[in-house]
């Protein structure tokens, strides 16, 4: 560049800001769209597809350093910024085509991996390329053009939220694409300003699509709205969870959260959760509705006639309106609206529902108010929140509150790695709910059984005797009713201990409707490994059910929020049993488990040849000290990074009430702060052993502080904040 000049720089700056925003808005849809087409657990592995093609593409610079010159930085970024833009389009149209199975063979399995990183990888690549040529060959402050990088990375931790609560997944990735290519038309414009008529002969002026980015810019934001305004009927997902996904939907909408695809009406059996083996034949109109391809919710068509749901008794879920059919209600996960129908036809005129995906409520007071007028029926209350963090504030008490089936595919397919964590099911979060009781209160929560591995229900009740201790409860087994169904067990959890009315109905109830008594106050639990958890009160007892019965049934807490991951990997037996299931939790945990070793591994392998192998050769010009010390610093810095950005998120998932939320919460706060601290790195000079290591100290101590600080911080807090994202949102 020969001249530099305010505007040039100014419109330099902003193309960095837009091309990084970009970056972390790729990262985070990437999340989403993995989550429906394939697994949860798969966030992380965007993210870390992210980092080695970003080092993917600082290598290539460093590696051809003569190729790109600093005299031509701005031509460089302009045609990388626009091929970043095309590749983000090219890596979304087929990624949307791709299958990924955990249960196909092996070798196939691996096969598909590897293409979805090479499908994957592209933009990350060009992106590492345009960020490492911003801050080795730009002339002005490498402090400051950083600070610019992070602080465009962190503005698009929250811009993506808005934009998914706009724009369907594949749309607002085609966004995406158009505002790289308006960062391409920044770089352009300062690049005429410095070379003036030379820009005429440089080669990227053979290609039209790299000589006018601007006009991609418009082209790819008019394929994003118009496939947005098309929607269902747009371009989107072909393979859904390992099945093909046809036909037209009734409706169909994205949020930052969730996918969620309601299906055509139909006259057929009733979905009931936890049928009785005396349910009488019978049908009903009713519309399924899929959440990411996997979790569904049913709604019934209802006008305002109570009485053809007399079907409903025969629902284990609804074993606790038997003793609290009176006063007020509240349902933990409207859904459908199946569980609010049930408080209102069992005697409840007080029916509050607390749901956390706004679409479910947008559905049952809009789009679909006349096939279901559950919004109708007085004394009806609806709110679009977290339940946990709804609870924590709320004033009111309730005489009977229920949670049937409350999760989402990301901890039943995932097991505890990312996004899996679960506040809803945590001692902390019970005491929540407890608290939010009538002091006869009950709260009933539902999962899935299964006679012959009762893993998931002994968890479910070791977490509810552990609740009721960390609430001096002497003898939790007084305050406990657990039956079951074939398929789905009921935990009735009493704020008081249950009254001989109150177990003589549930005994009589449980009989009449052909259902399993599991655990009662006054009756020996139906197996001895629930009347062992019901007994169990230290880590060695657990300890000895783990070594018994290769299952984790320990209680989770805010600090291990993994309900739903009961394999233990330390554990021959456990994994072997996992492997012999066909079906359920633990299935799904090995399952993930295999399929994040053959990620890890694919990676590692790449990482050994695309970036390990070609560094060696300049590594060994160094001195051995330099290189050995150089490489452990950064390794380290690295390490420690990823390391508290993953607690962070976690926490703040639980804070917030959702791991999306976490996710972009998180990941702007650190990348935010970050920024700050390269923007301050030009003032501060940290140039002398001493001042590095009192920053390094200060740096330990902070995190040290923050570990036990935050929980605590967070439950005085009561979740406020929770308010505004929601309104942002």
């Amino acid at each position: 560049m020969n001249v530099i000049r305010a505007p040039q720089k100014y419109l330099f700056y902003s193309g960095v800001f837009l091309l990084c925003m970009c970056g972390l808005m790729l990262q985070i849809l990437e999340t989403r769209l993995l989550s429906v087409i394939a697994w949860y657990y798969l966030a992380f592995f965007a993210i870390s597809m992210a980092m080695f093609g970003m080092t993917m593409g600082a290598l290539l610079i460093y590696f051809n350093t003569p190729r790109f010159r600093s005299d031509r930085l701005l031509e460089h970024l302009s045609w990388i910024a626009s091929a970043f833009a095309l590749a983000v389009v090219v890596s979304t149209l087929s990624t949307v085509s791709t299958v990924l199975g955990s249960s196909l063979a092996s070798g196939l399995m691996v096969l598909l991996w590897f293409k979805l990183i090479l499908i994957i990888l592209p933009p990350y690549v060009l992106a590492g390329m345009a960020i490492s040529l911003a801050l080795t060959q730009s002339p002005w402050p490498v402090g400051l053009v950083y600070g610019v990088d992070l602080i465009g990375a962190a503005a698009g931790c929250l811009l993506v939220l808005a934009l998914m609560s706009w724009l369907d997944g594949i749309s607002a990735l085609f966004a995406v694409g158009a505002i790289a290519a308006a960062a391409a038309s920044c770089f352009r414009a300062a690049w005429r300003r410095s070379r003036g008529e030379a820009v005429r002969d440089s080669w990227v002026n053979r290609w039209f699509v790299l000589r006018h980015p601007a006009l991609l810019a418009a082209l790819l934001a008019a394929l994003a709205g118009l496939n947005g305004w098309a929607e269902p009927h747009g371009i989107g997902p072909t393979i859904v969870k390992d099945h093909l996904e046809f036909g037209m939907p009734a409706a169909q909408e994205w949020n930052s959260f969730s996918r969620v695809r309601a299906e055509p009406a139909g006259v057929t059996r009733p979905e009931i959760s936890g049928p009785s083996p005396k349910t009488p034949p019978i049908e009903t109109s009713q519309m399924r509705m899929g959440i990411d391809g996997a979790a569904a919710t049913t709604m019934y068509r209802f006008d305002g006639n109570f009485s053809p749901f007399w079907f409903l008794k025969y629902d284990v879920t609804n074993l606790a309106y038997t003793i609290r059919h009176h006063g007020r209600s509240a349902v933990i996960g409207v859904g459908g609206g199946r569980d609010m129908l049930s408080a209102h036809y069992f005697g409840f005129t007080d029916v509050t529902g607390v749901e956390l995906n706004p679409i479910f409520v947008k559905w049952l007071t809009g789009k679909f108010r006349n096939y279901n007028q559950l919004a109708d029926v007085s004394g009806t209350h609806l709110f679009v929140d977290e339940a946990r963090s709804w609870f924590t504030r709320t004033k009111e008490r309730f005489d009977l509150i229920e949670m049937s089936l409350i999760d989402t595919w990301a901890a039943t397919g995932a097991g505890a790695f990312s996004l899996s964590e679960n506040g809803l099911y945590t001692v902390e979060g019970w005491q929540h709910f407890l608290d939010a009781l009538a002091p006869n209160g009950v709260l009933t929560v539902s999962r899935w059984y299964n006679p012959k591995n009762i893993a998931e229900t002994g968890r479910l009740l070791s977490l509810a005797a552990a609740t009721l201790r960390s609430r001096n409860v002497a003898h939790p087994r007084e305050q406990i009713y657990l039956a079951s169904s074939p398929i789905l067990a009921t935990i009735i959890v009493s704020n008081a201990p249950f009254s001989a009315n109150d177990l003589a109905r549930l005994h009589v109830a449980t009989s009449e409707l052909g259902f399993t008594e599991l655990a009662s106050p006054d009756r020996d639990p139906a197996s001895p490994v629930l009347a062992r958890v019901l007994n169990a009160t230290t880590a060695a007892a657990f300890d000895d059910l783990v070594s018994e019965y290769h299952i984790d049934l320990t209680a989770p807490t805010d600090d291990r929020p993994f309900f739903f991951n009961q394999l233990v990997l330390t554990d021959l037996m456990s994994v072997r049993s996992a492997g012999a299931a066909t079906e359920g939790m633990i299935r799904g945990n090995l399952e993930a488990a295999k399929t994040v070793s053959v990620i890890v591994v694919l990676s590692l392998a790449l990482v050994l040849t695309t970036i390990v192998g070609p560094s060696l050769p300049t590594v060994r010009q160094a001195p051995a000290s330099l290189a050995l010390l150089g490489t452990l610093w950064f390794g380290l810095i690295g390490l420690g990074f990823m390391f508290v950005e993953i607690g962070v998120i976690q926490r703040v998932s639980l804070f917030l009430g959702h791991p999306v939320y976490g996710l972009a919460i998180g990941l702007f706060s650190m990348i935010l702060s970050t920024g700050i601290g390269s923007l301050l790195s030009e003032r501060i000079r940290l140039g002398t052993a001493p001042r590095i290591v009192g920053w390094a100290g200060l740096l330990c101590f902070f995190v040290v502080f923050s570990a036990p600080g935050f929980p605590c911080w967070s439950a005085r807090s009561k979740a406020e904040p929770l308010r505004f994202a929601q309104s942002f949102l």
